[in-house]
């Protein structure tokens, strides 16, 4: 039994495809993922793996995103994400709009635009950023101009870290100022973990965004 693969009229043979006939599908979108997503009720070849499904399914509320879809390709490798971003995403200290704010601001930076239509509704939700703010965050040359001091903050210390990796020390500093050691320690741990989700999912066009935002993936 052969799969096919996304954007292309070739098959090739896959070993554990033919254990397990039901465990992909590709997508019927004519701008695809690169790899196939994992079904949204995968048969696992091991117990362990069916165990890292039911735990990613309990995080997201019982059904797979795309990402997760992406993933599960490498179950050890999703499950330790799972628990990296559910600790990211839950666990910190951070005010809702702290978070959300560096998330979307990572997205726009790294053309994550999944990320994106992920993140930036979630800091709208908050109310603590108005609707038109939020769609600043899209402008790569905003400084910030108009956040209170600490997003503000947040918003430079994120373009230090993704851009170039390099935090100047009054970026640091600022950052430092408005928020306690532990606050620290949890926005550069979003923003890092954040630029790695980017990341993955811009080299494996995940969510099908890059011919709606006419990212050059050529």
């Amino acid at each position: 039994m052969q799969r096919r693969e996304p954007g292309s009229r070739n098959t090739h043979p896959t070993s554990r495809l033919q254990h397990n006939p039901h465990r992909f599908f590709a997508p019927s979108s004519s701008a695809a993922m690169r790899l196939p997503y994992i079904d949204d009720d995968p048969k696992m070849e091991t117990p362990e793996d069916e165990a890292v499904v039911q735990r990613v399914k309990e995080r997201r509320g019982g059904k797979l995103i795309a990402l997760d879809k992406s993933l599960l390709h490498a179950p050890p490798v999703a499950d330790g994400w799972n628990s990296f971003l559910k600790s990211i995403r839950t666990q910190t200290i951070l005010s809702d709009s702290v978070r959300e704010l560096a998330i979307s601001r990572v997205a726009v930076l790294n053309q994550a635009w999944y990320e994106w239509s992920q993140h930036s509704p979630l800091l709208k939700q908050t109310k603590v950023l108005s609707d038109e703010v939020v769609e600043k965050i899209k402008d790569k040359s905003w400084n910030g101009e108009g956040l209170d001091e600490k997003h503000a903050a947040v918003l430079r210390y994120t373009d230090a870290m993704t851009i170039g990796c390099i935090v100047k020390q009054p970026i640091f500093d600022k950052l430092k100022e408005l928020f306690t050691e532990r606050e620290v320690v949890e926005i550069t741990a979003t923003v890092a973990a954040y630029n790695c989700v980017s990341r993955f999912l811009v080299a494996l066009d995940v969510g099908e965004m890059a011919e709606k935002y006419q990212v050059d993936m050529k």
